[in-house]
């Protein structure tokens, strides 16, 4: 395992270094930039103030967002999952006419 190093980030004009393993360095940092953009576009409404509240309206904004996507991830899988069942079904009903013809 490769131990963490240091990484500066910069989020809303200020700098915030993060243990971070090499291998994740990258997502780190495309993390911090799509914080700082949600949270400069909540400032830049004008109908947030202070640092601490933009912050959270950008932490409630992104747990929706993943939320949302994992909701839509979750239907997609049930729904492969049934057409999956609905293709074994076919397959084994398939079969059973299969060796019922050959019985005869």
């Amino acid at each position: 395992m490769t131990q963490p190093t240091t990484v500066t980030v910069h989020i809303m004009d200020k700098d915030y270094c993060i243990a971070c393993p090499p291998e994740e360095r990258s997502h780190l940092e495309n993390a911090a930039r799509y914080l700082d953009s949600k949270m400069r576009g909540i400032r830049s409404s004008g109908k947030v103030i202070g640092a601490d509240r933009v912050a959270v309206m950008a932490a409630l904004n992104i747990t929706h967002e993943l939320l949302h996507k994992q909701r839509q991830l979750d239907d997609e899988a049930e729904s492969a999952k049934e057409h999956v069942r609905s293709l074994l079904e076919r397959v084994d009903s398939a079969l059973a006419t299969d060796q019922n013809a050959a019985g005869r």
